[in-house]
């Protein structure tokens, strides 16, 4: 998913534009960038050029803002909220690659510097959220919109950057404008907080093996990278498995050894929760309890009617109207994989009840049993190079976008690889980076993110440099990178992120790209997961890494009648998660609860079955304690209606329907926050979405 850390820049995007300053010229983010597309001279950065440039980015942005509020002409949409639009180019700069670097190659000297900097940054945003003098000229402009013939995208700027203030405080008066900023403090600071904990917990453990029948039912490519890993760590002759997903989950879906399938299991879902000096159940606390402090400062019973207020939902009642729509008959079909994965285990003639630590493990047995398919037979077809072509042939047949790779320009890893993005007339695009191994240094998941935001100015129009990460293992002395079907969907998954920052064709930074609602920026993510899961999409790029063969017709109708395994699984442990989100951020008084009482309370109200948990526990639910999907985990399951029903558009006119594509491009991918979401939707769909092509394809109907 994509970075949150630049939202407290004002909701601004995050710009990589070519800079200069009157500060320190030696210091590489303070210079115009010359590289090629001015992307970041990584090879040229220093760690110690952060917080010099930061501070002098700081500086150069309130004078811009200055210049705006002295301006001694009236305040007008061109000399104020366009002005402000433009404002902060260098602070976005240093932030984007900051950020960016400290999310995928971390280190203790960017984690220090960032809890340095956060309290800057925070300080620096509420200076310009509540500047009486920039509202009152902002204000002024706002009040006087139906008289300026502004066009439709600039009464969108007004409209947000009006809001953006309002958001920010500045209708507070002084007293509770001074209790926000120590408030937005303490928040950045615990988030940063958050994050670091669950690093250093899940880097902390390793399970190690030295016993060649504990690695009973393991696939071969997954025991060359635990001996790799082990051999990285100076035990030689060992296998190493960590809590990093692409080592955790498929120890446990295909490990023989109960005892160890239980030990890592529990290792992995108690991160952040092991009462040490990197537990986070208190401050998930503070974190809950001033967010809720904030959101009565302005009015809102709770952090999730604030948050929402500005969403497609709007408010807390429609979101939990949509979860329950989906709760009861996706627990009922889990139930029904329960029972069938209990029956397997007294078939086996074993008498132990399932385990959250079984369910993996046993539902890769049932998928075998019930559709003959085992995952170790599709991961031959689904080589990380095969599958990137594969994607890059989709969007080409889709739009003629072509990938052309660019070795010289500066990364920040050997493992990176750069891409020219360009139409099919060989107009340029942008510059993809695109970055898949796991390492230490990286946190988990997956995400996109921006160098540089998409915008217009005088004329030009600035490109963008997008990011996409993963944490997929690298390949071995034996066996290139193979992924499991999950993971091209992520591939797929983010790289529509990075077409919904790529394509954006919109005048104003704060306005383009995936600068939209929380819950409308996965729509053009998960779309493209259809892609991988489509007959037309797979014959593209599952192609066997040693033959070449394309997957055979016989084993795409096994992925096709498999559709539906473990569906109930999959939607319940994503509705858990997101209801615990919003328990969390429903409260109407402050948080004093046990956190782990809290959360089992919250699960046994819904009928959560004991085999299954929340997707993420509290104290490793980053996306709402360090990320930005605080009363918005739901927005996945929320854009899920709009993909499935928009991708059912496609398959109505053909998946590579040129008509459809364009369509889709010309209403979602370019247009950014410059309309209403749901008005873009209905221009691409001709009308709003209907709910039953998503229960359709989960199986729950």
């Amino acid at each position: 998913m994509k970075s949150q850390w630049l939202l407290i820049l004002l909701g601004m995007s995050m710009i990589l534009y070519a800079c200069s300053s009157g500060g320190d010229t030696s210091n590489p983010l303070l210079k115009t960038f010359n590289t090629p597309f001015q992307v970041p001279p990584f090879d040229k950065i220093q760690e110690g050029d952060f917080l010099p440039a930061f501070k002098e980015a700081i500086k150069a942005q309130e004078k811009e803002i200055a210049d705006i509020t002295s301006n001694q002409a009236a305040p007008t949409f061109a000399n104020t909220v366009e002005a402000l639009d433009r404002s902060g180019l260098l602070l976005n700069t240093v932030s984007a690659i900051f950020f960016n670097l400290s999310s995928a190659n971390t280190s203790d000297s960017l984690q220090k510097i960032a809890k340095e900097v956060a309290p800057l940054l925070s300080q620096h945003n509420d200076n310009i959220s509540l500047n009486k003098e920039l509202f009152k000229r902002i204000k002024a402009v706002y009040d006087a919109k139906d008289k300026q013939n502004l066009s439709g995208e600039q009464s969108r700027l007004l409209e947000e950057t009006y809001k953006n203030f309002i958001f920010g405080g500045a209708g507070l008066d002084e007293k509770q404008q001074e209790r926000l900023r120590d408030i937005n403090k303490e928040l950045s600071l615990l988030s940063l907080k958050f994050g670091d904990n669950l690093l250093a917990e899940t880097n902390g453990f390793q399970l190690v093996i030295d016993k060649k029948e504990d690695l009973a039912g393991l696939p071969q490519n997954l025991i060359d990278g635990a001996a790799q890993t082990a051999k990285e760590k100076g035990q030689e002759g060992k296998w190493m498995f960590t809590l990093h997903n692409p080592s955790v989950l498929p120890f446990l879906q295909y490990s023989e050894k109960r005892e160890l399938r239980e030990k890592i299991w529990r290792a992995w879902t108690n991160r952040g929760n092991n009462n040490n000096e990197y537990d986070n159940k208190e401050t998930i606390k503070k974190i809950v309890n001033l967010r809720l402090e904030r959101a009565k400062l302005f009015g809102y019973k709770n952090h999730a009617e604030y948050v929402l207020a500005r969403n497609m939902a709007q408010n807390p009642g429609r979101v939990n109207e949509l979860l329950m729509q989906l709760w009861e008959p996706a627990l009922k079909v889990a139930k029904k994989e329960a029972a069938d994965m209990q029956a397997l285990i007294k078939k086996e003639g074993k008498s132990f009840k399932l385990e959250p630590w079984d369910w993996r493990y046993y539902a890769e047995k049932v998928r075998k049993e019930k559709y003959d398919l085992d995952e170790e037979q599709l991961k031959p077809y689904f080589e990380l190079e095969s599958v990137k072509k594969g994607l890059f042939t989709v969007v080409n047949k889709l739009w003629g976008l072509k990938m052309i790779e660019k070795p010289e320009l500066p990364k920040y890893d050997k493992n990176v690889t750069a891409y020219e993005v360009q139409e099919a007339d060989g107009k340029h695009i942008g510059i993809l980076y695109m970055d898949f191994y796991t390492r230490a240094s990286k946190r988990g998941g997956a995400w996109m993110d921006n160098y540089r935001n998409q915008y217009i100015k005088d004329g030009k129009d600035i490109r963008p440099v997008v990011t996409n990460v993963f944490n997929f293992s690298a390949p071995t002395a034996n066996t290139p990178t193979l992924l499991t079907y999950d993971e091209v969907s992520t591939v797929f998954h983010e790289f529509g992120h990075g077409l919904h920052g790529l394509l954006t064709k919109c005048n104003y930074v704060s306005l383009s790209g995936t600068n939209v609602a929380r819950d409308f920026v996965e729509l053009p993510s998960q779309i493209m997961e259809n892609w991988a899961a489509d007959t037309a999409g797979l014959n593209l790029f599952a192609k066997h890494y040693k033959t070449g063969e394309v997957i055979p017709p016989a084993l795409v109708d096994k992925i096709t009648k498999s559709q539906y395994h473990d569906q109930g699984f999959a939607t319940v442990e994503y509705l858990a998660a997101s209801i615990l989100d919003m328990k969390y951020h429903t409260m109407t008084e402050p948080f004093n609860q046990d956190v782990n009482r809290f959360e089992a309370e919250a699960m046994k109200q819904i009928g959560l079955i004991p085999e299954i948990i929340s997707r993420y526990r509290s104290t490793y639910f980053a996306h709402i304690f360090s990320g930005g999907y605080s009363a918005g985990y739901y927005s996945y399951i929320w854009a899920q209606v709009l993909d499935a029903d928009a991708f059912d558009y496609f398959k109505q006119n053909g998946v590579f329907d040129q008509k459809t594509a364009q369509s889709f491009r010309s209403n979602i991918l370019e247009r950014g926050n410059t309309e209403e979401p749901m008005e873009l939707y209905k221009k691409f769909r001709g009308a709003e979405p209907s709910i039953q092509p998503l229960l359709k394809r989960k199986g729950l109907i």
